[in-house]
This record gives C-alpha cells, structure tokens and sequence, in this order.
C-alpha cells in the first residue's frame, strides 16, 4: 500500500491550494480516507476525512469552512482544497486510510486509528 501526497508549496496568506492523495497498491473502496496535518511542535491532527464509497465527509469543527475534501473515483484519488490560508496552516499534511468499522469522525479525531500513511506535503504560508 502506498500513498502520494502532492500538491504543497509556498503560497501566500490568503491563497489556495489543492493537495492530491493517490493510492497504489490499494482501492480506496470501503476506506475511511483522511488528511492530517502536523505543525513544529504540535500533535498531528484531523483536517477532513471522506468514505470513498459513500462520499461522506467529515470535518472536525475548527476545520469546518476553508477545507473541502473530494474524491475521484477513477483516479483512485482524494483531494484537499484549502482556501484563504493562513500561516497558522502551516505544516505537512499527510493522508492516511483507515477502516470504517468505527465510524468516519473517530477516524478522522484519532490520527492514531488510521492504519497507512502517506508521507506528506509541506504547506507553507507566508508573505
């Protein structure tokens, strides 16, 4: 199983930007699929996490408003759209799958639970 995260960068505050998970190795079918963020110093944390099945979405509630997550599904591939970033965004952003046996928000508010890991893309935010 492996995961590509893409798409990061240096971008200034107020702008946006698209990150891209692609999965290989595995269909994303009947997976819990999350991105995560981890700040200098911070503990990893939740952005947005989608059922690729379904399309469900769930955003935990600080995340809720500038963070949109999609899929495609003949791409085998989850999207992340941040709109006006701002530096406190700062950070890599990972994606990760997990089981939908505990329900897609435990997913999402427990990084721990995920059980693969891509190895994340840098987002910078500055002027």
């Amino acid at each position: 199983v492996q995961l590509q995260a893409s798409g990061g960068g240096l971008v200034q505050p107020g702008g946006s930007l698209r990150l891209s998970c692609t999965a290989s190795g595995v269909y994303l079918d009947y997976y819990a699929v999350g991105w995560f963020r981890q700040a200098p110093g911070k503990e990893r944390e939740g952005v947005s996490c989608i059922n690729y099945t379904t399309g469900s979405t769930y955003y935990p509630y600080s995340k809720k408003g500038r963070f949109t997550i999609s899929r495609d599904n003949d791409k085998n591939t989850v999207y992340l759209e941040i709109n006006d970033l701002k530096p406190e965004d700062t950070a890599v952003y990972y994606c990760a799958i997990g089981g939908l046996d505990y329900g897609l928000g435990i997913r999402c508010e427990r990084p721990s639970g995920m059980d693969y890991w891509g190895k994340g893309t840098q987002v910078t935010v500055s002027s």
